[in-house]
């Protein structure tokens, strides 16, 4: 869960560096423009730094934090899907297409290991042989 936390994190911040490029807030149509989304950055980065130390130390929300960056990719890669359908010409290179692409395959492999994480936990709690 760990290492797909860590990898799910980096691709949304690489997603984000690359969003600063596109002027993501004007797809948006986020007022501040940059200031804006320096503003949210600054409030999203640390929420998931701070979650991979919940899942780094095995804390009980470690969980409900992995799930939430799982979201967050998985969220990442079906806004920009909508923006491709609506015929946006941003993250249109072959390095931004992969970005978004990793954010869904990665969500979807920390889904399933929290999800391990957490059937294991409880089949350890209750005796229940999985």
């Amino acid at each position: 869960m760990e290492r797909y936390y860590l990898i799910t994190m980096t691709l949304l911040f690489a997603h984000q560096i690359d969003a600063a490029f596109w002027h993501e807030w004007d797809m948006f149509f986020l007022p501040g423009g940059i200031q804006g989304y320096v503003a949210f950055n600054l409030l999203a980065i640390p929420f998931l730094l701070h979650g991979y130390k919940q899942v780094v130390l095995g804390a009980p929300q470690a969980a409900r934090f992995s799930y939430i960056c799982a979201g967050l990719g998985a969220l990442t890669f079906s806004i920009h899907s909508a923006f491709f359908g609506m015929g946006f010409p941003q993250f249109n290179l072959p390095v931004s297409l992969l970005v978004i692409l990793m954010c869904l395959l990665s969500s979807a492999i920390l889904f399933y290991k929290t999800r391990q994480k957490v059937d294991s936990v409880i089949a350890t709690e209750y005796q229940v042989h999985p």
